[in-house]
């Protein structure tokens, strides 16, 4: 009977044509099909009891990484299954992480697909924050497209400021213009289950994002919502990392990714 149920899936994704034609996350339909062949199988410090293991639904896993994780040994990083790592260079206009460049490093020679993010201040102008962030991360032939970081701050000492909607969108627009002028392509949003309700940040033409949701699957928690990455855990186990760390799947097939990456 299982079988029976696996070929009627089959046939109808083959009756719909390519789901990817259409958006990296249409994917998503494959939500509680059975864990794709090959993936990688990471722990978790605190699991989440997800239904038919929805992660591992997807191929293609990467994590994202700053000075916290500490010292990361790249090559079991990359034994472990790790595709891509997205690694934390800037911050506002005057902080730079200081492992970025270790970390940008190791991740090349271990052969790993990497892109580097900035985490946004909104207490600092669009311009400047993107000055500094062209100032830190080279412009390099085959890095993955950066990223630009939104989330609420409301812990921060220096800057719990929340602009309206319309405003942090027209700053994420001017930030991801100059980016793309100078990298050559237009850098992934990433953004939170609230600051996505609160901001109206999906409303972004021409832009891909890169959505966090733990404890349900993006289909759900941003219903309706196109999305490139899933950060699925944010207390994920990786060979070569002390600690927990952020881990996050592709939308799309093996092909999918590699057309992506470029």
């Amino acid at each position: 009977m299982r079988f029976l149920i696996c070929v009627l899936m089959l046939v109808a994704l083959a009756a719909c044509g390519n789901p990817f034609s259409r958006s990296p996350s249409a994917v998503g339909a494959a939500m509680g099909y059975a864990p794709a062949a090959g993936a990688p199988q990471f722990g978790d410090f605190n699991p989440y009891p997800w239904p038919a293991r929805t992660p591992r639904a997807y191929p293609v896993h990467g994590i994202d990484v700053s000075h916290w994780q500490g010292d990361i040994d790249w090559p079991a990083v990359r034994a472990a299954g790790v595709s891509f790592a997205y690694i934390k260079a800037t911050e506002g206009k005057t902080h730079a992480d200081p492992r970025f460049d270790e970390n940008w490093r190791g991740a090349g020679r271990a052969g790993i697909a990497r892109g580097a993010y900035h985490y946004y201040n909104f207490c600092r102008t669009a311009d400047e924050q993107a000055r500094w962030f062209i100032e830190n991360v080279p412009r390099e032939r085959g890095a993955l497209a950066h990223v630009l970081d939104m989330e609420w701050t409301p812990t921060s000492r220096k800057c719990p400021y929340r602009p309206a909607g319309t405003k942090i969108r027209a700053e994420a627009d001017r930030f991801l213009d100059k980016l793309e002028r100078h990298y050559g392509r237009r850098p992934v949003v990433y953004t939170t289950v609230d600051f996505y309700r609160d901001t109206g940040i999906g409303n972004l033409r021409g832009t891909q994002f890169w959505l966090r949701s733990v404890a349900g699957h993006p289909s759900q928690v941003y219903p309706g919502a196109d999305w490139t990455f899933w950060q699925y855990t944010g207390t994920g186990e990786v060979a070569g990392i002390e600690g927990p760390v952020d881990i996050n799947a592709f939308a799309g097939s093996q092909s999918a990714w590699r057309r992506w990456r470029g």
